[in-house]
């Protein structure tokens, strides 16, 4: 075996001997990288084609020239940039800068025939910018219109693959909220990536790079965004963005404010056989009101072409919140009235989360160097009272109240350094990062109905990675190795829990081919990784929910490991997909009787599940036609699984249908029309079969004024009151819940922006422990 590397190191130093490579760094005119920009290899005097390659993530590229002793010339090309040519007179290239072309952006034509969605190194990229899609509201809007992504009720999920982590311009998304706060017309592209490479976390499924639009002009800028909706009762928010920029150096800042309203009606039926069969019939409508608050300011100073750094702090506070919480259940017991029972609730909660940020990015000799340090401080509390009236067969009433409080602190801090350096033709890329987190939760119940706890999580994370990829004339190839550390430390009520604290040794390799037949693009995916529990999964501490539901974590929670393999194209405006997955240890929801002294109370936790495979496939196509943008986009998930239930194992192995078609219409006066519809059928999934289908269209009107600086945005969503979803949840032997959610989706916006000089911030940080911080 040693024999064969040593052949292949000496084949590949032969064939990289025969000719010369060049190498160099795609940037604009500040400095930032720029990404997919194409670079193509002249010979002169006839400028005929040599070769071509696309530039990475960090800007960088590689070329691979035959001997042929001919002069060199260099094309650099990217949309909304000026093409730039140079002579190739030496192999190091040096940054490129490629110039704003407002001219250019003013005379784009998106014709039909061409493709909006391409495969490009690891990630299918869509272009945003000059598109309707840049008149869709916020950046959660555009994404939830592009391939590959699609809202399942639950969030947006990568189809086969789950929920994404976000990008935008490297830097890594950790508040959520920051996507709404992200305008549309801000977006230059869209990068969807179903194979992470190995210097993301094995336990990232699937990674979404938003990049913005250059703004132009230095001085002081404003982006201020109003934002009121209905749904029931009235929420709203207001947002202002502002910047100056001098030269290299840049300073902005976000303040934004909101008042939300949300609620929940939902109706369970839970079947518990064990000497008796009980039956619990519970209604449930929830009310919460949230007041929340969010700062941050942060600074970048760009030294030269070669070095920058920056700082980032951010403020996260919620003062109020307070929920209503209303259940009606009548229990039987062998089908006959055994008792009933209303439960009339209050609560409130709060939290505080400081966020520091700090990076550097530079060059020193033929390594690229990106260094990111992270510090999270978080606090949060929460206090509820609930009074219960109980009526028995006999008519006795009896009442009760129970009181909670709980208070949870978190520190983090991280760090992650990735070197990068061209290596026979092609790009290498090493690198390490660790993070440590500490945990400590309180959980108080005075009446002592349920024991009162206090436990802490320490947890220690480091890995290292390893990744390199390559351009063989039209193909891209990539390669990579991560290893994680992980060190789970367990404590209650100040004793070291041994069996449930653990050591964790996995090694993850990933592979990724991107390679053209005919005129299709064609990616071919290989990736193993892990997903950990949440840090509130892993708590032994038993919270009251109502009289007859508690809820725990479960400490003794595996990781589940998953192998992956995935098959895209892409064709002018028709992108496809289709993948299997190995699941080992999936988390499950279960329920199980909390004592056998009371088994009408269901005691709700999560437990790791047997071994499964899956499969999905999608198809969508997203042509223009005059003033006509369809999407139409289907796709097809289905698991074979068998679980435990009443009666024996049964398989959970239907499949689950989704479509969707939107529609983008341009009007007279610059008026822009969206309506979409989004529709999905009965299945399994996981441990859940969803009883019902579900389907939900929603409508928008986009119109801008002072040429631009002012938009705005009215939305109506779910405007038939039809998202929900219904399924039975199969959560052991002795014990099945059936739920049944009323719609709440239903509501109608309006969205206002204006802004001044607005420019985008330079940040170039990526984050340190980004799966750590996910997990809290």
């Amino acid at each position: 075996m040693k024999q064969f590397y040593l052949s292949l190191l000496l084949l590949l130093a032969a064939v990289c001997a025969k000719g010369q490579t060049f190498t160099g760094k795609v940037t604009d005119s500040d400095n930032v990288p720029l990404a997919y920009a194409n670079v193509v290899l002249l010979s002169l005097p006839d400028s005929t084609f040599v070769t071509g390659t696309v530039s990475e993530e960090s800007g960088s590229f590689t070329l691979q020239a035959p001997a042929e002793g001919k002069p060199l010339l260099i094309r650099v090309s990217s949309i909304g940039y000026a093409t730039t040519y140079k002579p190739c007179t030496q192999s190091d290239l040096g940054v490129i800068r490629l110039a704003f072309d407002s001219q250019l952006l003013d005379e784009v034509v998106v014709k039909g025939d061409l493709p909006k969605t391409q495969m490009k190194g690891d990630a299918m990229v869509t272009q945003v910018q000059n598109s309707t899609l840049s008149k869709a509201g916020t950046a959660n809007d555009v994404l939830s219109k592009l391939p590959g992504l699609v809202d399942d009720g639950d969030g947006l999920k990568v189809l086969g693959r789950g929920a994404p982590e976000y990008y935008i311009n490297g830097r890594k998304v950790r508040d959520a909220s920051e996507l709404d706060q992200l305008g549309s017309d801000e977006i230059r592209s869209v990068e969807v990536v179903t194979n992470p490479g190995a210097r993301y976390d094995a336990s990232v499924k699937a990674v979404v790079r938003i990049r913005t639009v250059k703004r132009q002009g230095e001085g002081f800028g404003f982006n201020n965004r109003l934002y009121g909706e209905y749904n029931k009762k009235p929420s709203w928010l207001e947002q202002f963005n502002f910047n100056y920029r001098k030269g290299g150096f840049d300073l902005f800042g976000l303040l934004f404010y909101s008042d939300s309203y949300y609620w929940k009606e939902h109706h369970t039926v839970q079947d518990t056989y064990l000497d008796k069969h009980w039956m619990q019939d519970a209604w449930t409508k929830v009310t919460s009101r949230t007041h929340s608050f969010i700062g941050n300011l942060g600074a970048n100073y760009v030294i030269n072409e070669n070095h920058s750094l920056g700082a980032t702090y951010r403020i996260s506070h919620r003062p109020y919140g307070k929920d209503e919480t209303y259940v009606a259940t009548d229990v039987e017991q062998d089908d006959a009235f055994y008792e009933n029972s209303i439960n009339i609730g209050g609560g409130g909660s709060g939290y505080t989360s400081h966020t520091a940020d700090f990076y550097y990015d530079g060059k020193i000799g033929g390594w690229s160097l990106d260094f990111d340090g992270n510090a999270i401080w978080q606090s949060s509390d929460g206090n509820s009272f609930t009074q219960e009236e109980n009526t028995d067969a006999g008519g006795t009433l009896t009442e009760r109240q129970v009181t909670t409080m709980s208070n949870t602190d978190y520190t983090f801090y991280a760090g992650k350094l990735v070197l990068e350096h061209p290596l026979w033709g092609g790009n290498l890329t090493i690198g390490g990062e660790y993070g440590h987190m500490n945990r400590q939760m309180e959980y108080r119940n005075p009446e002592g109905i349920i024991a009162s706890t206090m436990d802490e999580i320490k947890e220690g994370n480091a890995a290292a990675f390893a990744e390199y990829a390559r351009s063989f004339g039209k193909v891209y190839a990539q390669v990579g190795v991560r290893y994680e550390y992980d060190n789970f430390d367990y404590t209650l009520n100040g004793t070291h829990m041994d069996e449930q604290s653990k050591v964790y040794h996995n090694v993850f390799p990933s592979a990724s081919l991107v390679f053209p037949v005919g005129k299709a693009q064609v990616m071919l995916q290989y990736r193993s990784e892990i997903k950990r529990p949440n840090y509130s999964m892993l708590s032994s501490s038993i919270s009251y929910v109502n009289r007859y539901t508690y809820e725990s974590g479960n400490p003794f929670l595996r990781p589940v490991l998953t192998q992956s393999v995935s098959l895209g194209a892409s064709y002018k405006w028709l992108t496809l997909q289709a993948g299997y997955q190995h699941i080992k240890d999936d988390f499950f929801d279960t329920s199980e009787p909390y004592s056998d002294t009371d088994p009408t109370i269901a005691l709700m936790s999560k437990r790791n599940g047997p071994e499964y495979d899956a499969l999905f496939a999608a198809a969508s196509a997203a042509p223009t036609i005059g003033l006509w943008s369809p999407v139409l986009s289907a796709s097809l998930s289905k698991q074979w699984l068998k679980t435990e239930a009443l009666g024996g194992m049964i398989s959970l192995d239907k499949p689950l249908f989704m479509m969707g078609w939107e529609n983008s219409f341009n009007l007279p006066a610059g008026f822009l029309l969206n309506a979409g519809i989004r529709w999905m059928t009965t299945g399994d999934s996981q441990n859940t079969h969803i009883l019902d289908h579900m389907w939900t269209t929603n409508a928008s009107l986009y119109k801008e004024i002072w040429k631009g600086r002012m938009s705005f945005l009215l939305q109506a969503n779910d405007i038939f009151n039809t998202q929900k979803m219904n399924g039975v949840l199969y959560t052991g032997s002795v014990r099945t819940m059936q739920m049944f959610n009323e719609p709440n989706s239903r509501s109608v916006s309006l969205t206002v922006r204006f802004k001044f000089n607005a420019t985008k911030s330079k940040y170039k940080g990526t984050g340190a422990g980004e799966a750590q911080k996910d997990r809290m």
